[in-house]
C-alpha cells in the first residue's frame, strides 16, 4: 500500500526517564506518525467515514502517554504503536518518538519502529 496518514510533531507532556530527579517532573516528548491506509475510498466518495480519524487516533494517543509513566522513549514507541495497530486497524505504522534535550550537546535523541498488524 502506498496511502497513508501523517501526524507530525505531536507534542505531549509526560513522565519519562531513568534516573530518579526524571520520575518526579514532566518532560515533552515528540511524536511523528506515518499510518499505511487505503485513502482511495475517502478520496472517490469524498466520504468521512472512509478515513482514517486522525483526530481520534490523537487523542488516543495523548490520552494513552499522558497518563502512563515510562523510563524510556523504546516503550513509548512500542506502546503507541501497538495502540494505533489494534484500535484503528491499521496495517503499519512507523513511530519517531523525540526526547528533545535529553542529550544537552544535542538538539533531539530519537528512535523510531515500524510495527505491522
Amino acid at each position: 500500500m502506498k496511502d497513508c496518514v501523517l501526524i507530525e510533531g505531536l507534542t505531549i507532556i509526560t513522565t519519562i526517564g531513568v534516573y530518579e530527579w526524571e520520575k518526579t517532573i514532566k518532560q515533552k516528548l515528540i511524536l511523528d506518525i506515518e499510518m499505511d491506509w487505503n485513502n482511495q475510498p475517502a478520496a472517490t466518495s469524498d466520504n468521512v467515514d472512509f478515513c482514517l480519524d486522525y483526530a481520534k487516533v490523537t487523542a488516543a494517543i495523548e490520552s494513552y502517554v499522558q497518563n502512563h509513566r515510562f523510563e524510556l522513549i523504546e516503550r513509548v514507541a512500542e506502546e503507541v504503536a501497538q495502540l494505533i495497530i489494534h484500535q484503528f486497524f491499521v496495517p503499519r505504522v512507523k513511530i519517531k518518538v523525540s526526547k528533545p534535550g535529553a542529550i544537552p550537546a544535542a538538539k533531539n535523541v530519537a528512535v523510531m519502529i515500524e510495527r505491522y498488524k
